[in-house]
């Protein structure tokens, strides 16, 4: 039985994903599809959730009561770290840990070390250095997370990377043993993220569609999606759609944007749409011409996935695991500049050619398909089956994948 866990703001609902982690979601339920058990531990964000909900054969969803039973600020839950080791020590017994983020790692780590048990990092993020321009706009960091995840990195038993991006960033900055970190790439859900079945009756045909999804914070650049979208000619200016949820840490940053859109005078050609549920999500992505991630970092960068997936061709930042996710040239262009008429200039020149734009989803969506959750899930099963076999403490080399 595997216990994977995170403290994410919200927690999920039968068959939402809702809050968690989606990799860690899929995971789960592909794990599940493969006949293991898998516990799925979050700190409790609203009274009404129950202690335990299982929601899908094989995987059931326990809150555990740490700190207020109230959504809370990513940068405040780590005060509440005890009392997540705590509940977190009444559950079980389980086979593994696979802790996702660093806070829940520092809550089960010394847990798994006392029952003997292997104990597996995945981050997610890594904390950017002090100084560094990933901090721009950024509050400031716990000043436990950056000791808490260099400690993670080499304490556990194995740290699972999503993208050679993000092993780097653990193995330079965080110390780890290179012997025992592995690469999983996450998957995509083609049935549910897929192109346009009829493009002329589905599609909203006129005006091109650019599309941005992410939380609205400054890492992930939505200010550089508008201002590129006001560098493009009106004559073919394409609208922005804008999906994703303000952050606790950022409640005043979509003011920020809205003040922003207006500067640039684009009231008309920007809308934003809040979160979307993820059909609607999967929705715009194959009605829009472009995506745009144009994150200042990503472990991976899963949209820019979910956009190939859909037909749909990507322009992101040459940052991170988006260097993994989009075929430069193929599936999408990778853009070190920042420089918002750069972009514009990129997204000109693939509305300018519909042959091209469509023959770049067209390629974009085989790449998509060698990304499944079941791949993602089998690699995740022959990392778990050795670990278990090192007898929870895996100080010798392994030959993990």
């Amino acid at each position: 039985m595997v216990s994977m866990h995170t403290s994410p703001l919200a927690s999920p609902g039968a068959g939402d994903a809702g809050g968690m982690n989606i990799v860690e979601w899929h995971e789960a339920l592909a794990l599940a599809a493969l006949g293991h058990e898998v516990d799925l531990i979050t700190r409790r964000g609203d009274p009404a959730q129950p202690d335990a909900v299982e929601v899908a054969d094989g995987v059931t969803v326990r809150h555990l009561t740490a700190g207020p039973e109230s959504a809370l600020p990513k940068s405040q839950i780590d005060a509440h770290i005890p009392q997540f080791a705590a509940g977190l020590a009444e559950l079980g017994p389980y086979d593994l840990y696979h802790s996702h983020h660093w806070m829940s790692g520092m809550a089960a780590l010394p847990l798994a070390h006392e029952r003997g048990v292997p104990h597996i990092q995945s981050y997610h993020s890594v904390a950017a250095l002090p100084g560094s321009i990933l901090s721009d706009g950024e509050p400031p960091e716990s000043p436990g997370r950056v000791p808490g995840e260099a400690y993670l990195s080499q304490e556990s038993d194995l740290v699972v990377a999503i993208s050679a991006a993000e092993a780097d960033t653990v193995v330079s900055r965080c110390g780890a043993n290179p012997c025992r970190v592995a690469i999983v790439p996450p998957g995509v859900d083609t049935s549910l993220f897929h192109p346009l079945a009829d493009p002329v009756a589905e599609g909203d045909g006129g005006r091109a569609t650019v599309f941005f999804a992410g939380r609205l914070q400054p890492l992930k650049g939505p200010d550089l999606a508008i201002a590129a979208v006001a560098h493009v000619d009106p004559a073919i200016r394409p609208r922005l759609v804008i999906a994703g949820a303000v952050s606790q840490d950022f409640a005043d940053y979509a003011e920020e944007l809205r003040r922003l859109v207006d500067e640039h005078g684009l009231a008309d050609d920007v809308e934003f749409i809040g979160p979307q549920p993820r059909p609607d999500l999967a929705r715009w992505l194959r009605r829009s011409q472009i995506c745009l991630v144009p994150s200042h970092s990503e472990t991976f960068g899963l949209i820019a996935l979910e956009a190939a997936a859909s037909g749909t061709p990507v322009i992101a930042a040459a940052a991170g695991g988006l260097r993994e996710a989009v075929v430069h040239g193929e599936s999408g262009q990778l853009m070190d500049s920042r420089r918002p008429q750069d972009w514009a200039d990129a997204i000109t020149r693939l509305l300018s050619d519909p042959a091209r734009l469509t023959r770049m989803g067209v390629v974009a969506r085989i790449h998509a398909r060698r990304f499944t959750w079941e791949r993602t899930a089998r690699e995740l099963e022959s990392l778990y089956r050795k670990a278990v076999l090192c007898g929870g403490r895996c100080n010798e080399e392994v030959e993990w994948l």
